[in-house]
């Protein structure tokens, strides 16, 4: 626990009058206003979820979302909001350093460096208390976060545990116990507060079932199979139609999660005063989601709200977010000294209705998936296009993961024998081709490859110097490799070694 409030308060006076040249980049844009405690911070994220299953995001299912759709009519919605890792802990992780994967350590399933700097940490030494409510073993080396309030750990109480982060009830009793906590220390707070829904196992499947001593489904309702839409990314046959209508029953308890945590921070007379972030980790867990570099793989939901701040209601449909720039913008908005060496650039600006430049696209990365089997990827999105280069992608190795383990898979597999379009895409999946180009505005699903289009030379040609600068701006690792792509044995020599270091990637410890 920590030290007394009159403690903290001293300790951030001492900052204020020593400290002002490592503030935020720019002078305080208002967010705070003159004689007004420092704002609680809450970032609410689910887990697996494309952008568009949420109803303030496109999804067309009546009532699908109706929390999470009430906190954008209060806030702001990012429609170019992304993540930059489309995997649980890496893209986490980078959220709450600043810092691409390559850079913090967490590259897959693993702790991060032991000298980086997280959030959590900054936060600490400004007088925050500070929790989090599930996914809390992706948040590793678990002393780099500096949790005050982990319900499993902080009260040795198993009940959290037996929910797994998909159970309404839950979320609110355990928030309302973190809130109180906070007022308890008289400090603000700063909870991450994660629905592990809509990740497999899906609502109403045997696994769910059977995986928790609480009813999972009691707290829910199961969407029917013609109830439900199919993306275009997945062919539109009956097991597909039936896993999406279990994967919508978990969004839908996702957002009833959601519903709970605000519900109780409405009851603790905090909300007022309390800046919120709502995302998601990265996209569904089907092929061509999670785990690859699709416009449906790393496009998020953001949602900001910070009542008397934000303007309820706002859309911001012109600059490129992502979660790297999450930790800054928290930094800038609470005043405090920022990381110099984050990747990550504070968005506060367009929080404010300003605009804000050199914010057009996101460079996006992936690396290991969780059976430690390295999948190099890289994308640079623009406002228009999507380009991806995939290192691994040599016509015979063949990509698996999640989403190869459920129900959609196996019918696409079964599908293909008999239809030629299943079968390209399952064989488009499986082995992919070194570069892909998609016009995502006409074509947000993927399903019309470009780069051997002679109409669009011009611009991969610029897409693939865009690539080479960020990779240069952000230390990648794997630069010297892109530029001398086509040199022989180039490819071949990096991915032995991307071999080698999957097998000395690193453990999380369990709690």
């Amino acid at each position: 626990m920590k030290g007394p409030c009159n403690v903290s308060f001293i300790v951030f006076s001492l900052l204020t009058l020593f400290s002002l040249k490592g503030f935020s980049s720019h002078p305080p844009l208002g967010g705070i206003k003159k004689g007004k405690a420092r704002p609680n911070i809450l970032i609410i994220t689910v887990d697996d979820l494309t952008y568009n299953s949420v109803g303030a995001f496109g999804c067309k299912i009546p009532g699908i979302t109706p929390n999470i759709d009430a906190l954008a009519r209060r806030g702001m919605r990012f429609n170019r909001g992304f993540i930059n890792t489309a995997v649980c802990q890496p893209s986490r992780q980078a959220m709450l350093t600043g810092l691409y994967p390559h850079n913090n350590g967490s590259e897959g399933l693993e702790p991060m460096s032991i000298d980086v700097v997280t959030l959590p940490e900054k936060l600490k030494k400004a007088g925050y208390t500070n929790g989090v409510l599930g996914k809390e073993i992706h948040y590793q080396p678990m002393d780099k976060f500096q949790w005050d309030y982990i319900p499993f750990v902080t009260e040795k109480d198993s009940t959290w545990r037996k929910g797994n982060g998909r159970i309404p009830s839950l979320f609110y009793d355990y928030a309302m116990t973190f809130f109180k906590m906070s007022q308890k220390n008289n400090e603000p707070f700063f909870l991450v507060a994660n629905s592990q829904d809509p990740h497999r196992p899906f609502a109403g499947t045997e696994e769910d079932l059977q995986s928790f001593e609480y009813n999972p489904l009691g707290q829910t309702r199961q969407f029917q199979p013609d109830e439900i839409e199919v993306p275009a990314f997945l062919p539109d046959i009956p097991d597909v139609r039936k896993e999406m209508a279990q994967y919508y029953s978990s969004v839908y308890r996702a957002d009833l999660s959601i519903g709970a945590i605000l519900k109780a921070l409405s009851e603790s007379g905090m909300a007022d005063n309390t800046l919120i972030v709502f995302m998601s980790d990265n996209g569904s867990a089907f092929p061509y989601g999670k785990s690859q570099c699709y416009y449906n793989s790393n496009r998020t939901p953001l949602i900001v709200a910070w009542p008397g701040v934000i303007k309820p209601g706002a859309v911001d449909s012109t600059h490129a977010v992502s979660g790297i720039d999450l930790m800054p913008t928290i930094l800038d908005a609470l005043q405090l000294p920022q990381e110099t060496n984050a990747d990550g650039k504070s968005y506060l600006p367009l929080l404010l209705g300003k605009k804000q430049k050199n914010k057009n696209h996101v460079y996006t990365t992936y690396y290991q998936i969780f059976a430690k089997i390295r999948y190099p990827m890289r994308s640079v999105l623009n406002d228009r296009f999507s380009y991806i280069y995939n290192f691994w992608a040599d016509g015979k190795t063949s990509m698996t993961g999640d989403a190869t383990g459920g129900l959609t898979w196996k019918a696409m597999l079964a599908a293909a024998k008999t239809d030629a379009a299943i079968a390209e895409r399952v064989n488009f999946y499986k082995y992919r081709t070194p570069e892909e180009l998609y016009d995502f505005k006409n074509d947000p699903d993927a399903l019309h490859n470009l780069i051997g289009d002679p109409a669009y030379q011009q611009e991969i040609k610029n897409l693939q110097r865009q690539m080479l600068k960020l990779m240069i701006k952000y230390k990648d690792p794997a630069y010297e490799t892109y530029r001398d792509r086509n040199k022989k044995d180039v490819i071949s020599n990096f991915m032995k070694l991307q071999k080698e270091k999957a097998k000395n990637t690193g453990k999380n410890i369990l709690f």
